[in-house]
């Protein structure tokens, strides 16, 4: 199981991160989100990740160029977006990207036609939040049941140490997602926390 900790906005959490063989970081470059960060800083926490450590930027409906932009400054090796990017959009920046899907209230053929048009992304995150929100805000998925996924896929919302071992065993992902369960406050990681959650779901 692949272990993504997200909303990184200090050197010292992705160094704790990286000693406990974390898959990836995310970094939030979303300015409305408590947890986005300066290129400045981007760059910095990227500078800070060991090699084998992926580096994920996070955009949310930006311009083009933007994006472009911040991927020359700072060095993402692959992109995450939550807004509502076409596929091609999401494909047109030469990097590997991940396409976020908020499932909250969405019914089950919208959630299917969203998940064929994003077919060719290396990944998909299903989050618990609803349309429209940002991630990182502890909604646990609830669902009945999940369509086919046609691409490896991660499991985010309201994950901590305490439950991550039951939702994954309950939803069966390919790697999960957490950034608020392992906070003490928007961005600002607790170690402890972290490590527990790692600990568990490596004993998966």
């Amino acid at each position: 199981m692949r272990i993504k900790i997200c909303g990184m906005t200090r050197i010292e959490d992705v160094h704790a991160a990286a000693a406990w063989s974390v898959d990836a970081i995310g970094i939030v470059m979303v300015p409305q989100s408590r947890r986005a960060v300066s290129v400045a800083q981007a760059r910095a926490l990227c500078r800070a990740t060991p090699p084998l450590v992926t580096r994920i930027g996070l955009f949310m409906d930006a311009p083009a160029d933007v994006v472009r932009d911040t991927i020359d400054q700072v060095g993402f090796d692959m992109l995450q977006f939550h807004g509502h990017e076409t596929a091609d959009y999401c494909a047109s920046f030469g990097r590997p990207w991940i396409k976020a899907i908020p499932i909250a209230g969405v019914e089950a053929v919208h959630l299917t036609q969203q998940l064929s048009e994003y077919a060719e992304a290396d990944a998909l995150l299903l989050d618990g939040h609803a349309p429209g929100e940002l991630g990182g805000s502890g909604t646990v998925i609830e669902v009945e049941a999940l369509p086919s996924l046609p691409r490896p896929w991660l499991l985010a919302g309201g994950l901590n140490a305490s439950n991550v071992s039951e939702l994954c065993q309950r939803w069966q992902p390919d790697a999960v997602d957490v950034s608020s369960g392992v906070e003490i406050a928007p961005g600002i990681k607790d170690h402890s926390q972290m490590k527990q959650f790692i600990d568990a779901v490596r004993r998966l």
